[in-house]
């Protein structure tokens, strides 16, 4: 999301639909995030790709998609180098980028036609690059046999899970991991370092920053290992 706080009103059929989001303002520039030499849309959600992002982002920048009708959705948007992720990776600038499959809600969730249309597909990423340490993205996923394969296949060093336990107003469940995933992701991967993000910044994820931190503290987690990032804040592994 590249608009300013408060841009939009909250999610229909969500906790808190009242708030509205983004819940705060980039921690940097827009031309600060423009940088980047290219983006990965791991799905189309609109906290995830938003209308300032599409008029902002300049449209021969490279951008990754989850699928063929992700990426025609975004060529109609006038973006001219769209390229689809596969399971199989694709190289760029020297980084393998490999596509893993997430899962944005429970079976019962997906029992539902309306919802499993909205809540739709995603994917998460597993980023490889000779003498550098292998990093895997979950996504917009919950944790399920796919996060497991990814994991036990990759064996990465670094797993960035999405946590803020996102809630609709029809279900108990989230649509996304929570802290009970990062205490998972924490056992199932020994080696890795477990880096939780997407909190405190859009209306329905209902875990915090500061409860997360509770938890790891409650858990005697090992804190180089379960890593909460402030705005902005950067990891280099």
């Amino acid at each position: 999301m590249l608009a300013p706080k408060n841009a939009y009103p909250g999610f229909a059929d969500t906790v808190n639909s009242e708030i509205r989001y983004p819940m705060v303002d980039l921690p940097m520039s827009v031309a600060e995030v423009l940088k980047a030499d290219a983006i990965i849309l791991t799905h189309l959600h609109a906290d995830h790709w938003d209308d300032a992002a599409r008029n902002l982002v300049p449209r021969n920048m490279p951008i990754f998609t989850q699928d063929a009708a992700d990426a025609a959705i975004v060529r109609k948007d006038g973006f001219t180098d769209v390229r689809v992720l596969t399971e199989q990776g694709v190289v760029f600038k020297g980084t393998r980028i490999n596509k893993t499959i997430g899962q944005h809600g429970t079976d019962e969730m997906y029992k539902v036609p309306a919802l499993a249309q909205s809540l739709g597909k995603t994917m998460g990423l597993v980023f490889q690059k000779p003498n550098y340490k292998t990093v895997y993205v979950a996504g917009d996923t919950i944790w399920d046999k796919e996060v497991e394969g990814a994991l036990t296949r990759y064996k990465p060093d670094a797993v960035v899970l999405n946590a803020g336990y996102a809630k609709l107003t029809s279900f108990d469940d989230s649509i996304i991991m929570g802290k009970e995933d990062v205490y998972r992701a924490y056992k199932f991967s020994p080696n890795a370092q477990i880096i939780s993000v997407h909190m405190d910044t859009v209306n329905h994820a209902t875990l915090t920053k500061a409860e997360l931190r509770r938890f790891i503290e409650e858990k005697h987690l090992d804190k180089q290992r379960s890593l909460v990032p402030n705005d902005g804040q950067v990891y280099k592994f």
